[in-house]
């Protein structure tokens, strides 16, 4: 069994492991940029609904067959594979929008850097995943270097704000979606990725469509079609599919560290695409956090 240990752990360790991940958060960087040019376009109930209902159609032909012979062992795990729809591609999404009404874009980015210690310690609680002194000590410092950033150099934006219902409501998604990691490596279900993601998907339009319905909804148009195209294919097949596997490969905890960098990425990408300016404090708070990447990537005794 340790000699089994070991082996897994030197697999854990694989840097192109590392790569999923990254390609990940690569892609939520992305679909950030896409978020903002998507405001006064296409109401966020409809793109959630679109992208997710596209993702279903385009995903059917490639798993279809696998499905319908698989299909005893999916029904017989739906409950685990409505949960996890639910908690990745519903809860978090929609929770997140609706509180944006009510806070600030500086609490949110604050309350979503917890996700990393979090996913920690609902992996070391439910997961079996050991709690290291590295990956604590890479999360704290990933998560000053979030917040140093997102506070643009002065931590006093981050009081200036107040606390809103919206805080919660944040909160309450990276709960659940810190949740939804952990649970993935835990039950550890008997299909594969792809069939897995198929089933989450179509839970979560099953449950994203009364939500579209009493919405104000938005129909598709030229303009908005690239962004729900980039949101319902990178997005919503590409990256799960890599977060599934680096959920497998290397763990909730480790994959989560990643997510400190989704802030720095944001930053390069509205520099090189949307023109905004790069400050000392992008420097400064993307360096700390990629120190607690590395520092996390690393393990402990």
């Amino acid at each position: 069994m340790a000699v089994q240990a070991d082996t897994t752990e030197r697999q854990n360790l694989d840097p192109a492991a590392w790569l999923l991940p990254l390609l990940t958060i690569f892609i939520w960087s992305g679909n950030t940029i896409v978020t903002k040019a998507s405001a006064g376009v296409i109401e966020p109930a409809s793109i959630s609904f679109y992208r997710w209902l596209i993702a279903l159609i385009l995903l059917t032909p490639f798993v279809a067959v696998g499905l319908w012979r698989n299909r005893a062992l999916g029904l017989q795990h739906w409950q685990k594979l409505f949960v996890l729809g639910m908690l990745g591609m519903v809860v978090y999404q929609s929770i997140a929008y609706e509180a944006a009404k009510t806070t600030t874009a500086i609490n949110m980015g604050l309350i979503a850097a917890l996700m990393p210690l979090i996913s920690t310690l609902f992996a070391s609680a439910f997961a079996a995943e050991r709690l290291t002194a590295p990956r604590l000590i890479g999360g704290v410092l990933s998560l000053v270097g979030v917040a140093y950033l997102i506070a643009r150099g002065d931590p006093t934006l981050l009081l200036s704000g107040g606390l809103h219902v919206g805080d919660a409501l944040m909160l309450l998604a990276v709960l659940a979606n810190s949740l939804y990691g952990v649970l993935l490596k835990r039950w550890s279900l008997p299909l594969s990725m792809s069939q897995q993601l198929w089933w989450q998907i179509a839970f979560a339009t099953l449950l994203l469509l009364p939500i579209w319905l009493f919405s104000n909804i938005s129909p598709i148009t030229a303009d908005n079609l690239p962004l729900v195209l980039y949101a319902a294919i990178p997005t919503s097949l590409l990256a799960p599919y890599c977060w599934m596997l680096s959920i497998r490969t290397l763990g909730a905890a480790r994959s989560s560290v990643i997510i400190n960098l989704l802030p720095l990425i944001v930053v390069v990408l509205a520099w090189a695409i949307l023109g905004e300016r790069l400050e000392s404090f992008h420097f400064v708070g993307g360096g700390l956090a990629l120190a607690g990447v590395l520092i996390g990537m690393r393990q402990g005794r």
